[in-house]
């Protein structure tokens, strides 16, 4: 009982000093503490809700000529605007998908349609921190002659440092499937699997002073696969033109 009242008598002591010791202190500096310390608080509170917040933003990505325009003018408009022509800046909008204006509650997407030029590809790095989805659309009427061309790219946003830390969900969007000498998606998927290991392997025999890419893909000793890459890279069929664009709209649906 004597050791409670003690430090009943010690917390009486310490309550008292510190009392009088805020009383010592001029008024606008105990204001100024008070504002400091609420000031933090907040700024620490909206740090992580903007850290929760999941980001909406997809980029359509490839090659310049393979479609990315008017599937982004299907998906937002349910229309081709009668064929599109090379876009030369990012088109961007947030919005719900046209095929969705009936539904309630539907999330708003940011789609961006980045240039494919390769002048212009910087561009995707402005997007890349922000983006929770890539869809990279591929020709698949005119496959084979941009097979490589359009492998490189995807090389690079595959072993991109915000691609791998993020581990960004990507779609290879096989556009243009509808016509009759269009490549098939499994063709697609195979042939260009073998062109970035053909990129794996003359890459990593180059100094890595020489490499601009933050990150190496694949698994060592295994020919590379799609699989082998630690986000998830999913293959599809589109055709801009016509509106089959249902594949592209789930895959997107899955994290938006």
């Amino acid at each position: 009982m004597e050791s409670l009242e003690d430090l009943k008598l010690m917390a009486e002591q310490w309550s008292n000093q510190g009392i009088e010791y805020l009383q010592k202190i001029p008024p606008f500096q105990l204001y100024a503490a008070i504002a400091l310390l609420l000031l933090t608080t907040i700024l620490l509170l909206s740090f992580r809700l903007v850290r929760r917040t999941k980001s909406n933003t997809v980029l359509l990505s490839g090659l310049s000529g393979s479609g990315k325009t008017v599937l982004f003018y299907q998906l937002r408009d349910g229309s081709s605007h009668q064929g599109a022509v090379t876009s030369m800046e990012p088109n961007e909008g947030t919005f719900v998908f046209h095929s969705e204006h009936a539904k309630e509650k539907i999330k708003h997407v940011h789609l961006v349609d980045v240039p494919g030029h390769s002048r212009l590809r910087p561009k995707l790095e402005e997007f890349l921190p922000q983006a929770a989805v890539i869809v990279f659309v591929v020709d698949a009427l005119e496959f084979l002659p941009n097979c490589r061309a359009a492998s490189e790219y995807l090389y690079d946003i595959l072993t991109n440092a915000n691609v791998v830390k993020k581990k960004i969900p990507v779609l290879l969007c096989c556009n243009k499937t509808d016509k009759l000498t269009a490549h098939t998606k499994e063709f697609i998927k195979k042939q260009m699997e073998k062109e970035i290991e053909k990129l794996r392997v003359s890459r990593s025999a180059v100094s890595t002073a020489d490499i601009a890419n933050d990150f190496t893909i694949g698994i060592e000793g295994e020919v590379f696969s799609f699989s082998h890459c630690c986000n998830r890279v999913t293959v599809a069929e589109a055709s801009g033109l016509i509106g089959e664009t249902v594949q592209v709209q789930d895959f997107i649906r899955e994290y938006i």
